[in-house]
């Protein structure tokens, strides 16, 4: 599903320069539950974001789903990321004065989707939240807003689904509901990839990738 070579970024801050990346590989077979862990400057939000296709390296190769995403330009990996990727953030994003299910159909407004209220309340029926498709982001709590957060993500059935502290906002007891959903979603298939620095979080996950100095160090 994944397989990065050689992947390199450097970033210029004044006269300092930083190696986020190194030369890392990585590969992550389809229907694997993987974290990414590391402290601060580790290099795993800069991993995430060409992993997500938000980004591109400046020296290596990333084959996604058989493509070789690494040197598309922006329009190319808008599409890809559209058609391949689901992102769920600590801090939700979702759009404050629509409902639920207005906020889940928003990726497919960009893919033409011939059902997209269908394929939205499907979603949100999946993630618990079936009785609460119209209600805004602030009429529910911040699992809730999560739970929509990660019906969005799967909306368009993406081959992976990539999370970045998805239980950073929340509570103890709610954070664990959360993990245990993308539990039941890693088991009906999906291929699950969550950037954490928390290693209870990580040791919920089938394989950890441990990061530090723009390098993978360990895997576990």
């Amino acid at each position: 599903m994944i397989q990065t070579r050689g992947l390199r970024k450097t970033y210029w801050l004044g006269e300092t320069t930083v190696h986020a990346l190194a030369g890392v590989d990585v590969d992550v077979e389809a229907g694997e539950m993987v974290a990414i862990t590391g402290s601060s400057g580790s290099g795993k939000s800069t991993l995430m974001h060409i992993l997500g296709c938000l980004d591109t390296p400046d020296e290596g190769s990333y084959q996604l789903a058989g493509e070789d995403v690494s040197g598309l330009d922006g329009d190319a990996l808008a599409r890809v990321r559209n058609q391949n990727i689901g992102f769920v953030f600590q801090s939700f994003n979702l759009l404050p004065r629509i409902s639920s299910i207005e906020n889940v159909e928003v990726p497919l407004l960009y893919s033409a989707h011939p059902e997209p209220e269908k394929s939205a309340r499907e979603a949100l029926t999946t993630v618990g939240l079936g009785d609460r498709l119209n209600h805004e982001p602030n009429q529910l709590s911040g699992g809730q807003r999560q739970r929509v957060a990660i019906a969005r993500a799967i909306v368009t059935q993406p081959a992976i689904l990539l999370a970045d502290e998805p239980t950073g906002n929340l509570d103890t007891k709610t954070g664990a509901e959360i993990l245990t959903l993308f539990h039941e979603l890693h088991e009906s298939g999906r291929t699950i990839l969550i950037v954490t620095h928390d290693e209870e979080i990580a040791r919920h996950c089938t394989r950890q990738i441990k990061m530090q100095d723009g390098l993978i160090y360990q895997e576990t």
